[in-house]
């Protein structure tokens, strides 16, 4: 087959507008940015449109459907904090460019009954400890003990998790407070053990005193940004000094507090996309929380980046239930980099959110930007999102690992 080149688009290759530029994929390659099109090309004119590398959703617990829906947004890769699609369940997803690619961490540590339990009390049950003899692992890593958190993690890694995430939530942001959480001896011990093995290790963390209490234990990465009170000059420095990301999964928080999405939906770019289920889940929200304060969490955001912290775009999007309401894969990450830009993110650090930085942090290293040798995840949109972010939303074209969908 012969490449393709397109041509006359603004690029963006995840860390700098480069302006006018070719760039060529062949064998779901990017082979070439600028100079001109390699003799019989096939020509894609993308003049008037500008070129990004495909987006990363950096927090979701997702299906094959969602993963479908995600890449009609130009999200051509979704990064799972809770669910099944780790390397061992995944090769159909992998070979099928008519979805989103995934990376996951399985299920997330936390203790019997802690988060998420309350939600799937049926789904969520205690398993066998680590190398009992079953025919079945254990749905969840359920851990009150630093020896249960350590043995765990090559479980989950033999699974196929591709990071190990840790629950340090009291139920209290989700309206079922006393739930019962990883102590500090159990996080520490547990992150300990991942790092020894290589593994990066993210944190659901919705609270200061939760986000303290990973921070502490060595966490690489923040899989929320807390909202039960306004950020303090302390809690930033020690985000910042201990090197840590956060995916402040702000449209999650607005959900929380009650702000549905239904001005997104309402968008006649994405509401063609949606079918009625996701349409509805949109407009609704989770609510749990509505003593928070938006405002609050936009300047946390605004005060991490001025800090240096590596912020990264991500939704919680899951499935179309009642009480998960709010948000819909894909979609929700074009409302997540508007609201990136409206905390005070100019929109080329929040596209930097949604490519470059993620892949370099979860060590996704042949994705996230536009250059030779990585894959041809891209998506084409009218107008210039570098200056005006809500034109992520003018799809004209997407490609994952060089194969064009139609939208």
């Amino acid at each position: 087959m012969s490449p393709t080149a397109i041509t006359g688009a603004r690029v963006f290759d995840g860390e700098t507008p480069l302006g006018v530029t070719t760039v060529v994929l062949d064998g779901g390659r990017i082979t070439q940015v600028g100079g001109e099109p390699p003799a019989g090309a096939r020509i894609h004119d993308a003049r008037g449109a500008t070129l990004l590398p495909g987006l990363i959703d950096a927090h979701v617990h997702t299906q094959r459907e969602s993963l479908a829906l995600a890449l009609r947004f130009g999200v051509t890769t979704e990064l799972e904090m809770q669910g099944t699609n780790t390397r061992n369940n995944r090769a159909d997803i992998s070979a099928d460019d008519s979805v989103a690619d995934v990376r996951s961490s399985g299920f997330a540590i936390t203790p019997p009954g802690g988060h998420p339990s309350e939600l799937f009390p049926e789904d969520f049950r205690p398993g066998p400890p680590p190398g009992a003899r079953s025919g079945r692992p254990p749905l969840m890593p359920f851990s009150s003990t630093p020896e249960e958190a350590v043995a765990f993690v090559p479980k989950l890694i033999e699974q196929g998790a591709d990071y190990i995430k840790f629950m340090v939530d009291d139920g209290t942001v989700e309206g079922h407070p006393g739930l019962p959480m990883l102590d500090q001896a159990t996080l520490n011990a547990g992150v300990a053990e991942a790092k020894r093995h290589g593994m990066l290790t993210i944190a659901h963390a919705l609270t200061i005193d939760a986000t303290r209490m990973a921070v502490e234990a060595g966490i690489d990465g923040l899989a929320h940004l807390f909202m039960d009170r306004p950020h303090t000059d302390e809690i930033i420095a020690l985000i910042r000094d201990a090197g840590v990301f956060v995916v402040p999964c702000v449209v999650l928080n607005a959900s929380m507090m009650g702000i549905d999405g239904s001005e997104l939906a309402d968008d006649p770019r994405v509401a063609v996309r949606l079918d009625p289920a996701w349409d509805k889940a949109l407009r609704s929200s989770f609510g749990h929380y509505p003593q928070g304060v938006l405002d609050d969490v936009l300047a946390s955001v605004k005060a991490l980046a001025d800090a240096g912290v590596d912020i990264l775009a991500g939704t919680d999007a899951s499935l179309p239930l009642p009480f998960l309401g709010g948000l819909a894969h894909g979609a929700s990450v074009h409302h997540e980099l508007q609201y990136l830009v409206r905390a005070g993110l100019t929109p080329v650090q929040a596209l930097r959110a949604a490519t470059a930085t993620t892949a370099r942090r979860f060590h996704l290293t042949d994705r996230g930007g536009i250059a030779e040798g990585l894959r041809a995840d891209l998506l084409l949109v009218d107008g210039d999102p570098t200056t005006t972010i809500g034109d992520t939303l003018k799809t004209r074209a997407v490609w994952r690992n060089g194969t064009p969908l139609t939208v």
